[in-house]
């Protein structure tokens, strides 16, 4: 198996996990918040930044006005004159393209899927599942509390969704975006696995 897997996942759908497996079954690295420490390092940015340039994006348009404008149409552009926000998505998608050009791996959100289009090797899978299986999950798994757990499922989906928008300039539950989608409450999280890696190949 010689591809570059992305995973996106709605908060609570097991979509780390899942990415985890694979990697595990491939024997092939894996990045979630690794990714985080290895664009932090290289990029001289604190840890602390790249997490919250995720963390702020709550609302669509709150979030694109704080930010100002976006320059995803220009990977070129260079540092001069942007948001410290759209410095850290460079940055965060220069070390992906490192990371891929490194060999096989699988790669959870930050927009991977879009840094890489124009890589050939690229399997974009979406991992997405019913409230009720993703509130028991985050509940069971995460140790939500139960009251507060659709709350945050729909802050964390939100969040997702406004960081991609902004950045990509597309929808990030457009399902037409992703070569696979699983639903991971009809199939359950282990045979997720098996689905993907049927998918992929040897």
């Amino acid at each position: 198996m010689d591809k570059v897997i992305t995973i996106g996942r709605q908060y609570g759908s097991g979509g780390r996990e899942i990415g985890q497996m694979i990697a595990e079954h491939y024997k092939i690295p894996f990045y979630d918040n690794e990714l985080i420490t290895r664009a932090a390092k290289e990029s001289g940015f604190a840890e602390e930044i790249f997490e919250r340039a995720e963390d702020k994006a709550t609302n669509s348009l709150l979030y694109s006005l704080a930010m100002g404008i976006n320059v995803f149409g220009n990977q070129d552009f260079g540092f001069n004159g942007l948001s410290l926000d759209d410095r850290i998505f460079l940055a965060q998608s220069d070390v992906i393209r490192k990371i891929a050009e490194e060999g096989p791996c699988v790669i959870v959100g930050r927009c991977a899927d879009y840094v890489l289009k124009e890589f050939d090797n690229v399997c974009n899978i979406f991992i997405q599942a019913s409230i009720s299986f993703r509130i028991d999950r985050a509940v069971h798994k995460y140790n939500d509390d139960e009251k507060s757990a659709p709350d945050i499922i729909v802050k964390n989906d939100k969040r997702r969704a406004n960081y991609y928008n902004y950045h990509v300039g597309e929808k990030w539950n457009n399902l037409n975006n992703y070569d696979l989608v699983v639903r991971s409450d009809l199939v359950g999280i282990d045979n997720a696995v098996r689905c993907i890696c049927e998918y992929l190949g040897k």
